[in-house]
């Protein structure tokens, strides 16, 4: 098939100097509701500084409907009357009554007339260096095992914690930037670590001095990011703009950023982009046009090639191989099966619902190999035959689940029941028998998500997923709890081994 063109986004931003010019006027006039646009002169005064006159994001967020969408309006005007804890973020119930707070409220909700523009210069003009190259320690700065570390992600407070993953222990606590996304990546060494905010910031952790190193801003909405197999290179799919980047994992240096579109100028939002090691390539889940792409990091020019589909796929599964991918359709009716060898689609699953494919793991069944997927809409836990494309098993759970672990030495699979009235549960299944062997409720009434393992396969960790809530570490043999760590909304773990070593039980 032929290559696209890879079309460059353009590098002058004229919307944004013209929000400039006119958020300076309007916040220069007087609070007398004359103003032609009382709710913006309300936000000019009150909010730029931090969210950028345009809205797009300086040291606050990005205060658009596509940065907003996990919060709800009550949760935003709670937020701008009272501040928001562990942040620079200011309560403004003093300074404004209670109709210019909800003015504000669905000020932030509306959509921009002219759609911003985030291109070379502004990824550029963001990029901030803490710490150059060679200027820290190459030794870890604590007493652990590099690989068996983990990192937990507390959405509540915008923090992150280095767990050791042997003495269950946090080595340190540091603030991140808002609202992470995607999971953090590592590089193959495990001394960095990634970072994706959903307002576009990427940043760059040293875990072996335990340091924020340098950051930059490739998007204004971000779905994810994705480490190269050999470690030289990001790249970050947008929601807004439309677009990948690719930057220089070393440095953050951006290198291509390229526009979604198809063959036809179609414009689209990427869901998520992935790493194929085996391939050299990374792959790009497209939202609105019906495509898979492809882009190799082995050669210079990063080549883009297009797997043209017959549906929309969102979440993607990769065989252990990286010759296939498991796509959830859109129809919500199947998923479909893409050899990336030949490009075309081979095959159909019976998936209904919505299965979260990037959360499948795989193991070894009756001498086949299988994938195991949790589903976003349906109660069940679907087990596919790899090699015919079949469901061997659906077991039936409390509700629908999100998060699916499992590890190569372990003979259990856990998934959680996230969405529904039993989302305190969490399922433990046997890989042999495909039943479920228990049922753990770590904390009765708060939501249970996201299980992980430690490298060896001895400790399982469960996130209590609440603003109070903790890390629950059970023996992954006995299922007995071991230890709890009280944290801030621990939305997800990280091992560093099974991370970059592409453990079977975890999602990659």
């Amino acid at each position: 098939m032929g290559l696209p063109v890879c079309v460059r986004i353009p590098s002058v931003s004229p919307a944004s100097t013209a929000l400039g010019a006119a958020a300076a006027l309007l916040a220069a006039w007087p609070a007398t509701g004359s103003s032609p646009d009382e709710a913006q002169r309300i936000y000019q005064i009150h909010c730029a500084s931090c969210h950028s006159g345009d809205r797009l994001g300086g040291m606050g967020p990005a205060l658009l409907p596509e940065n907003l969408r996990r919060v709800r309006r009550p949760e935003a005007r709670e937020v701008i009357a009272h501040g928001r804890a562990a942040t620079q973020m200011p309560g403004f119930s003093e300074q404004l009554s209670d109709d210019e707070i909800m003015l504000l409220v669905e000020y932030i909700y509306q959509p921009l007339e002219v759609m911003p523009v985030w291109a070379r210069d502004e990824v550029l003009d963001s990029r901030v260096v803490h710490y150059g190259p060679g200027s820290l320690s190459d030794e870890p700065r604590f007493d652990a095992d590099p690989l068996n570390l983990f990192i937990v992600v507390e959405l509540a407070d915008h923090h992150a914690s280095l767990l050791d993953g042997d003495r269950l222990e946090v080595l340190t606590r540091f603030p991140t930037r808002f609202a992470l996304h995607g999971g953090p990546k590592y590089s193959p060494d495990g001394r960095y670590v990634y970072f994706a905010s959903r307002g576009g910031w990427i940043s760059k952790f040293d875990v072996y001095n335990m340091k924020t190193v340098a950051e930059i801003r490739a998007g204004i909405n971000t779905r994810n990011l994705a480490i190269s197999g050999d470690g030289r290179y990001l790249l970050v799919g947008n929601y807004l703009p439309h677009s990948v980047v690719l930057l220089d994992a070393d440095d953050l240096m951006p290198l291509e950023i390229i526009e979604a579109r198809d063959a036809a100028g179609t414009s689209s939002r990427v869901s998520a982009v992935y790493t194929a090691a085996p391939r050299e390539s990374f792959i790009v889940a497209l939202k609105d046009i019906a495509e898979v792409w492809e882009i190799s990091y082995a050669a210079a020019d990063f080549p883009l090639r297009r797997i043209v589909l017959d549906d929309y796929l969102d979440d993607f599964f990769f065989d252990p191989g990286y010759h296939h991918l498991i796509g959830a359709a859109r129809n919500a009716n199947n998923a479909q099966v893409v050899n990336l060898d030949e490009g075309l689609k081979v095959a159909e699953i019976d998936l209904t619902g919505l299965p979260h494919l990037g959360s499948g793991i795989s193991w070894e069944y009756q001498g086949r190999p299988v994938v195991a997927t949790p589903n976003l809409r349906e109660a069940e836990v679907s087990v596919i035959d790899l090699q015919d494309w079949t469901i061997i098993e659906r077991i039936d759970t409390l509700g629908p689940g999100f998060f699916m672990r499992s590890h190569g030495d372990s003979p259990y699979a856990w998934v959680d029941v996230f969405f529904g009235p039993d989302s305190d549960a969490v399922h433990v299944i046997d890989k042999k028998t495909l039943k479920i062997v228990r049922t753990l409720r770590p904390e009765p009434g708060k939501t249970a998500a996201h299980i992980e393992y430690d490298r060896h396969g001895r400790y399982a960790l469960l996130s209590i997923w609440d603003d109070d809530g903790a890390l629950v570490i059970y023996d992954a043999d006995t299922l007995e709890e071991v230890k709890r760590i009280p944290m801030k909304k621990p939305s997800g773990k990280y091992n560093v081994y099974n991370k970059t070593r592409l453990d079977p039980g975890t999602s990659h």
